[in-house]
C-alpha cells in the first residue's frame, strides 16, 4: 500500500480531550516549587492573623469590664475572631496574586507559544487552567477557613466564650471565607490574561480587590452599590450577622452571594475569551 492509499482519518491529529487538558494544567501548576510554598505561607499568615486576635481576647479578657464581656458573649462576637478583616485582606492578596501568576507565568517564560502550538483550542486550554486554579484555591480556602475557626474558637473556649460550628451564622462565616479565595483567584486570572505582565497584573489585583473597595464610600447610593459589588464588601456582609447598624444603604446576604457568583463567572469568561484572537 502506498502512502496515497492511507485512509485520511488515520493521519488526522486527535484533539486533546478536556480532561487531558485539566491533567496537564494540574501537573503544570504543581511542577512549580512556588505553588506549594505560596499556599503554605499564605495559609500560615491568614491563620496567624485570626489566631492573634483571638489570643488577645483570651489574654486580656479579665481586663475588660463586666459590661464589655457580657456584650461580647451576647452578640456572639467570637465569630468576629473566626475570620478577621485583616486576614481577609491577606487571603485576597495571596489568592488574586496566585491566580494572576498562573496565567502570566507562561507569557513571561515564552512557554505560552509552545502551549498554544500544541493545543490550538485556546479557550478549552484556559478553561482547564481556570478549573484547576479554582479547585486548588477552593481547597486552600476551606483549609484556611476551617483552620482559623477551629484555632480561634479553641483558644476562646479556654475562657468559655468559644462558639461551635453549629452556632447561628458560624457556617456562613466559614463558607464565605473559604469561597473568597477561589473568587479572587479567578478574578486575578482575568487580570493576568488581560495585562500579561506579572508585576503589572499583581498591582492591578491590589488596586481592584483592595484599594478600590477601600476608597468607595457608603454614604452615597452609587458608591455604596459599587462597593457592594466588590468581593471584599460581599465577604464583609456575609461574615457579619447582619447589615451594620446605621448603614445608609443596607443590602441582603443573597446579594452578597450573587456578587461572589458573578465575579467567579465573569473572571472565568474574561480569562477564556481574552486569549482568543490575540497574538501570543
Amino acid at each position: 500500500m502506498t502512502t496515497l492509499d492511507v485512509p485520511v482519518a488515520s493521519v488526522v491529529e486527535l484533539r486533546a480531550r478536556f480532561r487531558d487538558l485539566v491533567g496537564s494544567e494540574w501537573l503544570k501548576l504543581w511542577s512549580l516549587r512556588s505553588t506549594g510554598w505560596s499556599l503554605l505561607l499564605g495559609a500560615l499568615a491568614v491563620v496567624a492573623f485570626n489566631f492573634g486576635t483571638a489570643w488577645d481576647h483570651y489574654r486580656y479578657w479579665f481586663q475588660y469590664d463586666e459590661a464589655g464581656r457580657a456584650e461580647f458573649v451576647a452578640n456572639g462576637m467570637a465569630l468576629w475572631d473566626a475570620f478577621t478583616y485583616n486576614a481577609a485582606l491577606v487571603l485576597i492578596l495571596a489568592s488574586a496574586a496566585m491566580g494572576a501568576v498562573a496565567v502570566v507565568g507562561e507569557y513571561s517564560s515564552g512557554l505560552i507559544r509552545t502551549t498554544f502550538t500544541a493545543v490550538p483550542a485556546r479557550g478549552a486550554l484556559m478553561a482547564a487552567k481556570v478549573l484547576v486554579v479554582a479547585v486548588v484555591q477552593t481547597v486552600f480556602g476551606a483549609v484556611v477557613a476551617l483552620g482559623s475557626f477551629w484555632s480561634t474558637q479553641a483558644v476562646l473556649s479556654a475562657r468559655d466564650i468559644g462558639l461551635p460550628i453549629t452556632h447561628p451564622g458560624a457556617g456562613r462565616v466559614v463558607v464565605a471565607s473559604a469561597l473568597l479565595a477561589p473568587v479572587c483567584a479567578v478574578g486575578g486570572m482575568a487580570i493576568g490574561a488581560l495585562l500579561r505582565k506579572a508585576a503589572i497584573s499583581v498591582v492591578g489585583a491590589v488596586v481592584l480587590f483592595l484599594l478600590l473597595p477601600a476608597v468607595l464610600s457608603d454614604r452615597r447610593h452609587l458608591t455604596a452599590v459599587l462597593a457592594h459589588a466588590t468581593p471584599l464588601h460581599a465577604w464583609q456582609r456575609l461574615a457579619d450577622a447582619g447589615p451594620p447598624a446605621g448603614e445608609l444603604f443596607p443590602w441582603s446576604a443573597g446579594g452578597a452571594w450573587l456578587v461572589f457568583v458573578l465575579w467567579a463567572l465573569g473572571g472565568a469568561a474574561v480569562t477564556v475569551l481574552a486569549v482568543r484572537g490575540r497574538d501570543q
